[in-house]
């Protein structure tokens, strides 16, 4: 490192990031396109006086990373596709022990085995619906190295505020991309430390009975409050309760907390979006293709913006239905189906939304964008 700039990957820009949140404790699997991940931090994280230990799969991982931030660490870990999938149970757990935790899939080709080694979009909806039963979920994502680093942080910071899991959804492009890193100096980015509970030894605590600002103070499993940790419906105790008053204030508390500050939640960045008469909304490294076009045609004196998601859940509802309220076109770029594309029709309840899209395992170019110009603008472009 010379100067604090690194020239590394994705997948490396994260650890980085880990790091830098105060990362106590990683579980993980190896698995294609995440393994760098793991394999950084193998030998980065011990260094630093924190634990890494390489799980005998999916499941374990996600379920020792839930124990281990119990015990008062910051925890996180990686994998892909199939092994997302796996890990969907435990991540519910997490949800309903509400239990801090940051979770990194780097999206590929699925489903199934399916593009192991090519990017893809595809996990956006798993994120937000994988575990059963209703939720609320924090999903953040990122298309260059500079906002991998800084959204991991804040993945790690959102996790410790509102005692949830948080899924860091990036893209085996973005993760495989190598380029620069700004480093920031300790202490230039905000870091949320676990709050703790100030109930003394003996005193009465109730795990799960939030404050007036809505945080939960956590007391360190195994140290001097003695409470119960289930994934059934539970009293602010902890015990397991299937009183509807109880269960109800429960599940509202869950997503409330969640639902309730996606204000605060919500990350965008925005291009030209101040006179834009059709705007393109992508996220991840189809974001990337997405501002390269917006350039492009701004220099030829097309009015095209660009609105780059950061968090994809809680949706960034009032935002998107701002900005497309004044334009007369809307063009959402990613590599899947329209899984976004769905959101951002439901939001603005309109005819004037397109998509522009990549599934067949290729990364999606300018002229994979610029044919659907072509067409929603009704002439040559």
């Amino acid at each position: 490192m010379k100067n604090n700039i690194l020239f590394i990957q994705g997948n490396e820009a994260c650890v980085e990031g880990a790091l830098y949140a105060g990362l106590d404790f990683f579980a993980g699997y190896p698995i294609t396109p995440s393994t760098e991940i793991a394999e950084s931090l193998s030998y980065r994280l011990p260094a630093k006086q924190g634990k890494f230990i390489q799980m005998e799969d999916e499941l374990s991982s996600m379920c020792a990373i839930v124990g281990a931030s119990l015990t008062g660490k910051k925890v996180m870990t990686a994998t892909s596709g199939p092994g997302f999938s796996l890990k969907q149970e435990a991540i519910g757990f997490a949800v309903m022990t509400e239990t801090p935790c940051v979770i990194v899939n780097i999206q590929r080709g699925g489903p199934s085995t399916g593009l192991p080694t090519s990017g893809s979009q595809g996990d956006v909806m798993q994120a937000r619906w994988g575990t059963h039963g209703e939720h609320a979920i924090i999903v953040l994502t990122a298309s260059n190295n500079q906002d991998v680093f800084a959204m991991t942080v804040e993945a790690f910071n959102l996790s410790e505020t509102f005692r949830t899991p948080v899924i860091l959804l990036l893209d085996e492009i973005v993760a495989h991309t190598r380029e620069r890193l700004i480093m920031p100096e300790p202490g230039e980015i905000i870091v949320v430390e676990r709050l703790h509970t100030s109930v003394p030894e003996g005193t009465d605590y109730h795990p799960y009975l939030p404050r007036e600002d809505g945080r939960l103070p956590m007391s360190d499993f195994g140290g001097v409050h003695r409470y119960n940790v289930t994934g059934l419906a539970h009293d602010m105790w902890g015990f397991p309760s299937t009183n509807p008053t109880i269960v109800y204030d429960l599940m509202r508390h869950l997503v409330d907390k969640i639902q309730g500050h996606s204000k605060e939640i919500t990350r965008v960045k925005e291009f030209f979006v101040h006179d834009a008469e059709c705007l393109l909304i992508s996220y991840g490294a189809s974001a990337r293709t997405a501002l390269h076009v917006v350039e492009n045609r701004r220099e030829r004196g097309e009015k095209l913006g660009l609105l780059e998601l950061q968090t994809l859940w809680p949706f960034p509802a009032d935002i998107v239905k701002r900005r497309c309220a004044s334009v007369d076109r809307v063009l959402v770029v990613e590599m899947n189906m329209g899984q976004i594309l769905h959101e951002v029709k439901r939001v603005i309840h309109d005819d004037k939304v397109f998509l522009a899209n990549k599934i067949d395992g290729t990364f999606i170019a300018p002229n994979d964008i610029l044919d659907i110009l072509r067409i929603i603008q009704g002439k040559g472009a």
